[in-house]
């Protein structure tokens, strides 16, 4: 996997006492202002004491002020990670977070729509200079592709085929980002597509890019969903599902799928059920909560029947490095509207994401339900 570079950065001498961070980060085998690709250079000494206090929220917030880079950002996380440096931090301290979960729903309908204006309501023409040319916000399928314009429509195409679509049939797709699924559907499947957002960049998107097929595109909480379908499926959504509502999530699915349906579900998985990262929730995902497989067959226990489990993490690796190359060569167009803090916290998103993929700490799962299918469904991968 070829690593995330840019121009190398003189860090001048300065003379500085062994600190903490020093000896923790020797653990994964990173200098504090080595001259290998993934030692970090620090510009200001006490944002040190700032990562050991804050642990992963100061590491990325002294990274979006400026008080320290690395050339290969993606190496420097990854080294962490494999080496659990986590460890070290005092649990304890995100022990309120753990509770809030389980008392507060985080992710209520008052609360749905609170992502789709942080995060995907940023503007149409930002995500453009950074995703494929259908605006596929998801993990790409790399198996027989080179660039990501080829896996993101590898992966439409394999999600068509596990639902074995066929003219006529009534598509859902809950949570339909910029169409990307529903387009292919219409366009290579001949059906009907329903999609539904929290966005309304993404709606106004899809309604025109695709004005000319059989596409509905409503901006509604998945809750209110209440009509017949032939197939569901939803990409890279159930990430903001939450805890508290995977069992809402899977009685629409039953309530809308007509006999025989199938649901696709395709979303970023933990092995057991964890907070998420408190970096990633305050900057990039509000209200964020990826899902432990315990939680998802449980969630759909005596409610729809699990087919086939499909996971291919490691492309999320590759696609994320594709998005960060793109976000790169498009920066300069974008540069004066969003500034620079924006662009380091951008940057270190998709790089510490990437990492993340990397060193299989998170896994990308494909699951096909069905609502008691005679004779099951084929398994396609």
């Amino acid at each position: 996997m070829a690593s995330e570079q840019q121009d190398t950065i003189e860090v001048p001498a300065i003379g500085r006492s062994r600190h903490l961070v020093d000896e923790i980060l020797a653990e994964a085998d990173i200098q504090v202002n080595g001259d290998r690709p993934w030692d970090i250079q620090v510009h200001r000494e006490e944002a040190l004491d700032e990562i050991v206090a804050r642990h992963s929220m100061g590491l990325g917030e002294t990274y979006m002020r400026g008080d320290w880079d690395v050339q290969a950002l993606d190496q420097f996380v990854y080294k962490i990670l494999e080496a659990d440096l986590g460890r070290h931090a005092k649990t304890w301290r995100y022990a309120w977070r753990y509770l809030r979960s389980f008392l507060i729903n985080l992710q209520s309908r008052r609360r749905a729509f609170e992502v789709g204006e942080h995060h995907y309501d940023l503007g149409n023409e930002f995500y453009t200079g950074m995703l494929d040319n259908r605006l596929t916000y998801s993990c790409g399928y790399w198996k027989d592709a080179q660039t990501l314009d080829e896996a993101q429509e590898a992966k439409l195409d394999l999600i068509c085929r596990k639902l074995q679509l066929e003219p006529g049939m009534r598509l859902l797709d809950i949570g339909c980002g910029w169409g990307s699924l529903i387009g292919y559907a219409a366009q290579k499947y001949q059906v009907e597509c329903v999609g539904v957002t929290i966005s309304r960049e993404q709606r106004a998107y899809v309604s025109e890019r695709y004005a000319n097929l059989p596409i509905t595109v409503s901006l509604q909480d998945y809750r209110m969903l209440d009509e017949p379908f032939d197939r569901i499926a939803s990409v890279g959504m159930f990430e903001h599902v939450g805890r508290k509502n995977h069992r809402a999530f899977m009685e629409v699915a039953k309530r809308c799928l007509k006999k025989d349906g199938t649901l696709l579900l395709h979303t970023i998985g933990k092995a057991r059920p964890a907070n998420t990262d408190p970096w990633i929730e305050k900057y990039i995902f509000p209200n964020g909560e990826i899902p432990a497989a315990t939680q998802i067959t449980k969630a759909a226990q005596d409610l729809l029947t699990l087919e086939d489990l499909h996971n291919f993490g490691p492309d999320y690796d590759k696609t994320l490095m594709a998005w960060h190359k793109n976000f790169e060569e498009n920066w300069p167009r974008f540069a004066d509207r969003y500034g620079r803090r924006f662009y380091r916290m951008w940057r270190y998103y998709l790089l510490f994401c990437a990492a993340t993929f990397r060193v299989r700490r998170v896994q990308l799962w494909q699951w096909m339900l069905s609502k008691n299918r005679v004779g099951g469904v084929e398994r396609i991968c």
